[in-house]
C-alpha cells in the first residue's frame, strides 16, 4: 500500500474533516463525557463508548499505549441523583442514598461496558473529588468579570464571551427559552448557566465562599479534563446531543478561565440512536439499557451477546443516526459468526498479512468503521484476529478463559458478600462474571442449608 494517510477526524468546530496532529505526539490527549451515575446506562449511552473506544485504541496502535492518555468522567453529584436516591431510599439519610445509588450504578456501568469490549480509561475522575477545583475556578471566573451572584446562584454571563455559541452555531442574541436553556428573572441573559448553586439542609452540599452548595453540570468536566489533560488538549468527545449546551458552556469557561482561544483542537460528536425506528424514551415502551440486553429477554426475546452489540453499533458509521434493532443485531451476528470462523483457517501465505493495513487507513479516515468491517471478509487468520483486535471485538469464547482459581475467588467474595447482606455486591460480582462469559448456579446443601454456587461457561 505503501505510506499510510494521515489520521482525519471531523471536527465539529470546523464543520470539516481535519488531519490530526497532536500538540504533543509523546503525550497524546482525549477527554470523553461519560455517564451520570443515576440509572443503568441505555443503549444509546453505549454509542459515545464504543466509538471513543476505537479512537483510543487507533491512536494507541498509531502513538503507542504510553503515550495516550483518555479521560472518561463519571458525575456523581447531579440533582437526578438526589431525586433517585430519595425514590429509592426514602428511609436512609441522603448522603448514604446518594452513595448507593451512585456505586451500584457505577458498578453496573463498569461490568456493562467491559461486557461490550471496551477498555478502561487512563483515568475515570468523579466530579465529587474535584469539587475544590472547581470553586477555584468559579472564583477565577468571577474575578474576571465572567461570572456574576443572584439568586442563590453563581452564573456565568454568556453576554462576557463574545466567541460563545461557535460550536452549535448559535448566535447569543437567538438564546431564548427554548431546548435545554432554563430562563429565570435574576438572570442577565437568558442563556446564562449555572455554575454554583446553594443545597438546602436535605440537599448535598459542600461549602465554599457563596454559600453551602453544589456545582453546576458544566463547570466539572471544565475542572476535571484540566486537571488531567491541562488547559489545551487534542480531542473532546461525546454525543450529538452535548453540543449544546454541555460542551459550548464547558468552552466558555475553560477559555475564560484560562484566557485560551480554545479549549481542546477537535470536538468529535457521535450520532443519534433510535430503537427500532422510534426514538428511544420511557413513555415510547423501548426503553432498554445496556443491562437489559445482556442479561435479560426483553429485547426480540433474547439476551444479546456483548461483541454483537458492538458490532451492531460499528456497522454504522459514528456520525451518522442508527437504527437499533432486533434485525441490525441477528445481522451483526451472522457477520461474527463468519468472522470467527475466519479466524480459525490458516492464512495461506504470509503476504495476507500485509492487507492488515487497509483497516488502518479506513479507520484513519475519520473512523470509517462500516467500511473495515465490509473489508473483514478478505481477511483470515491473524490478520483479521489483529484487525478485529483493532476494533476491539472479540469472540465469547476468548472471552470465557478466565483462570480457573479467579473464578473461584470471584465465587468465594460472593459468598461472603451474602452472608454480610450485601446483595448490591453480590450482584456485582456475579454480572461482572457473567460478562465474560461466566454463568454462576445457586443451589442449596440439602442437608446444612447452605448455599452452594457452581458455574460454567457460556457461549
Amino acid at each position: 500500500m505503501g505510506d499510510q494517510p494521515e489520521l482525519k477526524l471531523y471536527n465539529t468546530l470546523t464543520r470539516k474533516k481535519e488531519v490530526f496532529t497532536p500538540l504533543d505526539p509523546d503525550d497524546v490527549r482525549m477527554y470523553v463525557c461519560g455517564p451520570t451515575v443515576y440509572d443503568f446506562a441505555h443503549i444509546g449511552n453505549a454509542r459515545p463508548v464504543i466509538v471513543f473506544d476505537v479512537l483510543y485504541r487507533l491512536l494507541n496502535h498509531l502513538y503507542g499505549q504510553d503515550k495516550v492518555t483518555y479521560v472518561r468522567n463519571i458525575t456523581d453529584v447531579d440533582d437526578k441523583i438526589n431525586a433517585r436516591a430519595l425514590r429509592d431510599y426514602p428511609d436512609l439519610p441522603l448522603n448514604e442514598a446518594i452513595r448507593n445509588v451512585t456505586e451500584k450504578t457505577a458498578n453496573q456501568f463498569h461490568a456493562d461496558v467491559k461486557a461490550l469490549g471496551c477498555l478502561e480509561p487512563t483515568h475515570e475522575p468523579r466530579a465529587t473529588e474535584h469539587i475544590d477545583g472547581m470553586i477555584k475556578m468559579i472564583e477565577t471566573l468571577i474575578d474576571k468579570g465572567n461570572a456574576y451572584q443572584a439568586g442563590g446562584e453563581v452564573l456565568f454571563d454568556t453576554a462576557s464571551m463574545p466567541a460563545y455559541g461557535r460550536l452549535s452555531n448559535r448566535k447569543l442574541e437567538d438564546q431564548q427559552a427554548g431546548a435545554r436553556v432554563e430562563v429565570t428573572d435574576h438572570k442577565k441573559n437568558p442563556g446564562d448557566f449555572v455554575l454554583w448553586k446553594l443545597s438546602s439542609g436535605e440537599e448535598p452540599g459542600w461549602e465554599s465562599p457563596w454559600g453551602r452548595g453544589r456545582p453546576g453540570w458544566h463547570i466539572e468536566c471544565s475542572v476535571m479534563s484540566k486537571h488531567h489533560l491541562g488547559e489545551i488538549f487534542d480531542i473532546h468527545g461525546g454525543g450529538l446531543d452535548l453540543i449544546f449546551p454541555h460542551h459550548e458552556n464547558e468552552i466558555a469557561q475553560s477559555c475564560c478561565a484560562h484566557d485560551t482561544d480554545r479549549m481542546a483542537n477537535i470536538w468529535m460528536h457521535n450520532g443519534y440512536l433510535q430503537v427500532e425506528g422510534r426514538k428511544m424514551s420511557k413513555s415510547e415502551g423501548n426503553f432498554v439499557t445496556i443491562h437489559d440486553l445482556l442479561h435479560t429477554e426483553k429485547f426480540g426475546g433474547r439476551k444479546w451477546p456483548g461483541e454483537v452489540l458492538r458490532l451492531a453499533m460499528l456497522m454504522t458509521h459514528y456520525r451518522e443516526p442508527i437504527d437499533f434493532s432486533v434485525k441490525r443485531l441477528e445481522e451483526a451476528e451472522n457477520v461474527l459468526a463468519k468472522l470467527e470462523r475466519r479466524t480459525r483457517q490458516d492464512e495461506s501465505d504470509a503476504s495476507s498479512k500485509a492487507i492488515s493495513p487497509i483497516i488502518v487507513a479506513l479507520l484513519k479516515e475519520d473512523l470509517a468503521t462500516s467500511d473495515a468491517i465490509n473489508r473483514l471478509s478478505i481477511l483470515s487468520g491473524q490478520a483479521l484476529s489483529d484487525a478485529l483486535d483493532l476494533l476491539g471485538i472479540s469472540f465469547s469464547e476468548a472471552k470465557s478463559q478466565l483462570d480457573e482459581s479467579e473464578i473461584k475467588v470471584a465465587i468465594s467474595e460472593r459468598l461472603v458478600a451474602f452472608a454480610d447482606k450485601n446483595f448490591t455486591e453480590a450482584d456485582r460480582i456475579r454480572d461482572e462474571l457473567l460478562s465474560q462469559g461466566i454463568q454462576l448456579k445457586d443451589s442449596k446443601d440439602s442437608e446444612s442449608g447452605e448455599r452452594i454456587t457452581t458455574w460454567e461457561v457460556k457461549r
